[in-house]
């Protein structure tokens, strides 16, 4: 300590400097890991959501009467509706834009229901897609609205993956291929919080 104390101050100073330069850069790499985990780009999530509704969306090239729907509507690709006229025809590769520009719309609708905290530290680009997956098949006022989204606001990431489990049914019955697509947006966004619950 006394031989520090004899050469003067400069070698204090250099060890500081050091201690202030690799505190800083530490804090810099926590923080942009934080980020990099947490927040899902748009691109991100698509790149998960897309394939995955597709899967469970069906595709057809040539425009059909869907006439199920209440009126009846002509239903081109994974079921889009929006200008859609008889006897149209899509290339697989104008399917697959036309899905990702509608699965783009409704996570856009749907980040308005979510806090700042969920799309700053909960929204990764699975969960994300988990969420977006139901909103497209299901409606993004009601997703938005749910126990589930509800849930991931308030900090419970399994709560709320849970919660995306429970739109299983339609016309009051529990039906099989809905009760699969949860199962499948449930593990989507359980990614990275641990056991399922």
């Amino acid at each position: 300590m006394g031989r520090v104390f004899k050469q003067g101050i400069e070698p204090w100073r250099e060890w500081l400097r050091l201690i202030a330069v690799t505190i800083a850069i530490t804090l810099l790499a926590i923080i942009a890991s934080t980020q990099a985990f947490a927040q899902a780009t748009q691109s991100a999530t698509l790149n998960v959501a897309v394939p995955f509704i597709a899967k469970w969306e069906g595709k057809s090239n040539l425009a059909y009467l869907d006439t199920i729907a209440k009126p009846p509507l002509y239903t081109i690709c994974y079921g889009s509706t929006r200008g859609v006229t008889r006897g149209m025809y899509k290339t697989d590769a104008q399917c697959e834009a036309l899905l990702r520009a509608e699965v783009a719309e409704y996570r856009h609708g749907l980040h308005g229901y979510f806090s700042l905290d969920t799309k700053r530290m909960r929204l990764t680009p699975h969960r994300d897609a988990a969420y977006t997956s139901l909103a497209f098949n299901a409606g993004i006022g009601g997703v938005g609205k749910s126990t589930a989204t509800r849930r991931l606001n308030a900090g419970d990431i399994k709560g709320g993956c849970q919660a995306l489990t429970w739109w299983n049914k339609a016309g009051g019955r529990v039906i099989r291929g809905l009760t699969r697509r949860r199962t499948g947006e449930y593990d989507l966004c359980m990614i990275g919080v641990g056991v399922r619950a």
